[in-house]
């Protein structure tokens, strides 16, 4: 077993971050892939460990025709899904292990996604190049650097794109790591900006997940010339049981744990 140091709450880079967060991913694909396979589907849209399905709430819209950037993409079922209703779709994800598990489902699925190996902070396109932009519970979560991020969208969103994201909602990351009714306790400050940081032995930084006040979005999505349409924070709907890491019916019932942002490329003057 790996020796490592003891998790804590501390400042930490993006570039250091994205690094842990690659290895992190490698090492873990294959894991949750077969934990979660099932739940997301190989071409289904869940926003969300609620449930919530793109195919019932449609905050992406009419995507027929439309050209379509999937953020985080992991093994591409959201992509795939879209690609079902008529999207010309590409995927980005910073994991290679886990684009492994997308051309595994293009194969087994023969609904084929294009997909690069890229980072959310410098995506890999012309300007304006999209239509439409999607991430589900994708890179964001895990950025230090969300200003750069949206500007990036922003930057590959045509003017009236929309860009739609789903991010671990600011109010979970107070609690412990636990969804039971044992994990119904604070343990951080909201105001408290110091990321979650799993290290090594040699104290390097293993995974990442950093915490964004609500505050915090809207001002780096306004700062990139994006406008909030919406923010949906799903309730844990009844009879919903499973429970995925520390979101789950005991919890979920109380207090958030997704958010999910809408928001269109202003319009230049």
């Amino acid at each position: 077993m790996t020796s490592r140091q003891p998790a804590e709450f501390r400042s930490v880079g993006d570039a250091e971050a994205q690094r842990a967060n690659r290895g992190d991913w490698d090492r873990e694909a294959d894991e949750y892939q077969r934990e979660h396979g099932g739940f997301l589907g190989d071409a289904s849209f869940i926003w969300s460990p609620e449930g919530v399905d793109e195919s019932d709430v449609r905050l992406l819209g009419d995507v027929k025709a439309r050209r379509v950037l999937e953020i985080g993409c992991g093994a591409s079922q959201c992509a795939r899904w879209l690609s079902t209703q008529g999207a010309d779709v590409v995927g980005v994800d910073l994991s290679y292990r886990q684009l492994q598990h997308s051309r595994r489902l293009d194969e087994e699925t023969s609904l084929v996604v294009p997909a690069a190996c890229a980072t959310a902070t410098a995506l890999p396109f012309g300007e304006g190049s999209f239509d439409l932009a999607c991430s589900a519970f994708g890179a964001l979560s895990f950025l230090v650097d969300i200003g750069t991020s949206l500007r990036e969208v922003a930057r590959v969103l045509r003017p009236g794109g929309r860009f739609v994201f789903s991010v671990v909602h600011p109010m979970r990351q107070l609690f412990p790591d636990d969804p039971t009714e044992q994990g119904l306790r604070l343990s951080r400050s909201y105001f408290d900006s110091a990321a979650y940081v799993e290290s090594d032995a040699d104290g390097n930084p293993t995974y990442v997940e950093a915490h964004h006040t609500l505050g915090d979005w809207i001002d780096a999505i306004t700062a990139a010339g994006l406008t909030v349409d919406s923010l949906l924070e799903p309730e844990w709907p009844a009879g919903h049981t499973r429970v995925w890491g520390a979101w789950g019916p005991e919890r979920g019932a109380l207090i958030p744990g997704t958010a999910i942002f809408s928001v269109t490329h202003r319009l230049a003057p």
